[in-house]
């Protein structure tokens, strides 16, 4: 695990995108503050550059530095879930823009997955988390399920888990709007 987080790091630092496992299912990831990057993995995906993309972060303490004001349910849902779950926060900053909704909002989900973690606590910033296939085609939950276009077209395929045949699920997804109200949108 070790090396892996190395090198990923050092690709994230060059603007390059990783392929990587999370504590739900594969994904491509970048460094979230660098537009360009994100660009590159729009591309990849065959994605419209419309339908924003998560962060991952290594803690609940990195949120407040890319959310303008966390609400105070976003923290109560928090405590209360024991569960991976993205939370759509109203209004993102220090993000690339490309990576932000036209609404302002931004999906972040606090990773359990111990290498994420690491990771991240290593880059010292958010990382793109977005499910390893193309746009439209099923998420892959294992290594194997990865079209090995995408495999090819990554800076970094992290070696660590390919072996691993335990199906995580994506997370749950709700929406934060104002005055504490929120949406499941995906449980």
């Amino acid at each position: 695990m070790k090396d892996d987080i190395k090198r990923a790091v050092e690709v994230l630092s060059s603007g390059g995108i990783i392929l990587y496992p999370t504590d739900t299912i594969w994904g491509i990831g970048c460094d979230a503050t660098n537009k360009d990057a994100v660009s590159r993995i729009y591309s990849l995906k065959q994605r419209e550059d419309n339908k924003s993309m998560l962060v991952l972060v290594h803690s609940e303490g990195m949120i407040p530095s890319y959310v303008e004001q966390v609400p105070e349910i976003a923290w109560e849902l928090l405590d209360a879930s024991t569960e991976p779950m993205t939370l759509i926060y109203p209004s993102a900053k220090n993000l690339a823009e490309n990576l932000v909704a036209s609404d302002g909002s931004i999906g972040i989900r606090v990773t359990g997955d111990p290498f994420c973690r690491k990771l991240i606590e290593k880059f010292r910033k958010p990382i793109v988390s977005t499910s390893a296939n193309i746009s439209g085609n099923p998420s892959p939950a294992l290594f194997d399920e990865i079209d090995p276009g995408i495999v090819e077209a990554v800076d970094f395929a992290v070696h660590w888990r390919r072996d691993d045949l335990q199906r995580g699920n994506p997370s749950a997804v709700i929406k934060i709007g104002t005055g504490g109200v929120f949406e499941i949108l995906r449980k």
